[in-house]
């Protein structure tokens, strides 16, 4: 494979940051997407802050990012990281469905939101959807 042929294919990956609390979660959705072509997990992040700052050093495609974290929550994680780069793509998985949570993702910048109970039927073709915008 030549160079621009491999650089062609990489460019042509979607990237993901995945920003969770629950390590056997953040395990469970990187072997998911493990198997997926065209789709790289380029680092995770166990809280907000921490996804803030991994989305800055890594421009990820897509941030799948979890609501409910300690040190910094998801809402207030994706607003800093719009702050930071408007172009930025995150996705908000939450275990529930409070309308209010939705609203306040979506006032955040999130692209789009999910429910944990989803992910396993919704969340590839929604990475994928996101990622090409």
């Amino acid at each position: 494979m030549s160079e621009a042929t491999a650089a062609a294919q990489v460019a042509a990956e979607i990237s993901v940051l995945i920003v969770d609390d629950e390590p056997l979660f953040v395990e469970m959705v990187e072997a998911m997407l493990a198997c997926e072509q065209g789709i790289v997990v380029v680092g995770t992040a166990d809280h907000g802050k921490d996804g803030v700052d991994a989305a800055q050093r890594l421009h990820p495609d897509v941030v799948v990012m979890d609501i409910s974290m300690p040190v910094m929550n998801g809402i207030d994680a994706t607003r800093e990281i719009r702050t930071q780069d408007p172009d930025a793509c995150v996705l908000i998985l939450t275990g529930g469905s409070n309308i209010g949570e939705v609203d306040e993702a979506r006032k955040a910048g999130a692209a789009a939101y999910l429910t944990k109970d989803r992910i396993a039927s919704d969340l590839v073709a929604e990475i994928r959807s996101l990622g090409g915008r």
